[in-house]
């Protein structure tokens, strides 16, 4: 792994948002950003699974963010990107309405994930963390994944 990117008590995490609400994960998962492409949808899967892409030779499947975590579908925009990232199954592709930043924040500002009045499932969640004023509700990709199998 790239040591340059985890620095002693501080991770890189890539902020994306779902709605109005901003989402992180480790940056170390990320293997790249795309843009919006050709889904191909495949056959009696869950709808949150949007189906798959070829990524240079590679099909990935490709899960829709937003109905997976039970939020509100919304029309994809310009801004909607898939960010591909690694899981314990593979590679994976989530759809996501907007990529903000990259920030670095201390490990010692992400608190435990509390059960959300939202309804957002806490098995999905990582964590909170806390960066100046704003709030980032840290995503476990692993857990996406494998519940979205089983």
């Amino acid at each position: 792994m790239a040591e340059n990117d985890t620095v002693g008590t501080e991770v890189k995490l890539i902020i994306f948002k779902l709605g109005r609400e901003e989402y992180g994960m480790d940056i170390l998962r990320v293997q790249e950003i795309k843009r919006m492409m050709g889904i191909t949808r495949v056959p009696s899967t869950p709808t949150f699974i949007k189906g798959v892409i070829n990524l240079r030779g590679s099909v990935l499947p490709v899960i829709d963010l937003r109905t997976r975590l039970g939020l509100p579908e919304n029309e994809l925009t310009e801004a909607a990107r898939i960010i591909v990232v690694l899981v314990n199954e593979g590679i994976v592709g989530f759809i996501v309405d907007e990529v903000v930043e990259v920030t670095t924040i201390n490990t010692q500002d992400v608190e435990a994930a509390q059960t959300l009045s939202s309804g957002l499932s806490a098995e999905f969640i990582s964590g909170i963390a806390k960066a100046d004023s704003r709030l980032f509700i840290m995503l476990n990709p692993d857990v996406i994944v494998n519940v979205a199998q089983g």
